[in-house]
């Protein structure tokens, strides 16, 4: 992970960038309506399959205690944090829960700057060249297009022929397993992965098969791009 200024979190326009790090696989899985007595389960067999970056929606029930309990367990390495995460207030919370990973719908600079004055991995949603600028701007360490069913692949694709190189970009929104393949060959690496891979009450054994099956799809697109 990038060196992370000295700056007091709320001095936050000189925090640096927290770069997004070097996963094996950037695959996101995102936990909407999970509840802490499933977190253990659920996320302990997502960690075991390969996956390591882990997302909590806080719309979904009590979901500092769901986040405490994944950033307890998960090794060194694994990203565990929160999605939908859009104040300061709630960037603050989620730094005194263990969480290192920060996702939103929407681009909220003053959110992005907090997250990084913790030292989070900051994941804005944009769906805009001014917004995915305007992310980049206030130091965001990854692009999200959101909803990227809604934007297809062309959509995407004409987009990041303006954006900087070195800032990865992922997708979520409409977005599964079947779709690996066609966003690999543009240069799409990440990918958040949401009702494809879970659904809230969804027995943890039914989840693992899911997220099995994602992983194989994402290793055959990637070896087949020739990442």
């Amino acid at each position: 992970m990038s060196h992370i200024s000295s700056a007091a979190p709320d001095d936050a326009s000189l925090v640096a960038r927290v770069a997004w790090p070097t996963l094996r696989r950037s695959l996101v899985a995102i936990l909407r309506g999970l509840r802490p007595e499933e977190t253990e389960a659920v996320v302990g067999g997502l960690i075991e399959l390969g996956f390591e970056a882990i997302e909590i929606p806080l719309n979904s029930p009590e979901p500092f205690r769901s986040i405490e309990t994944a950033a307890k367990m998960a090794p060194a390495g694994v990203l565990i944090g929160a999605g939908t995460v859009l104040s300061t207030e709630a960037v603050d919370r989620l730094n005194d829960a263990g969480g290192r990973l920060l996702v939103s719908p929407n681009v909220n600079p003053a959110v992005i700057r907090r997250a990084a004055a913790h030292g989070m991995v900051t994941m804005p949603g944009v769906f805009t060249p001014t917004e995915a600028f305007t992310a980049i701007d206030a130091g965001a360490s990854a692009l999200k297009f959101f909803p990227a069913g809604v934007l297809g692949v062309s959509g995407i694709q004409a987009m990041m022929a303006v954006l900087p190189k070195d800032i990865p970009i992922g997708v979520v929104g409409g977005v599964s397993d079947k779709d690996f393949e066609a966003f690999a060959r543009i240069g799409v690496k990440a990918f958040g992965l949401g009702s494809s891979l879970y659904k809230a009450g969804m027995p943890a054994a039914e989840v693992v098969d899911r997220g099995r099956a994602a992983i194989a799809g994402y290793d055959a697109a990637f070896a087949g791009a020739g990442a």
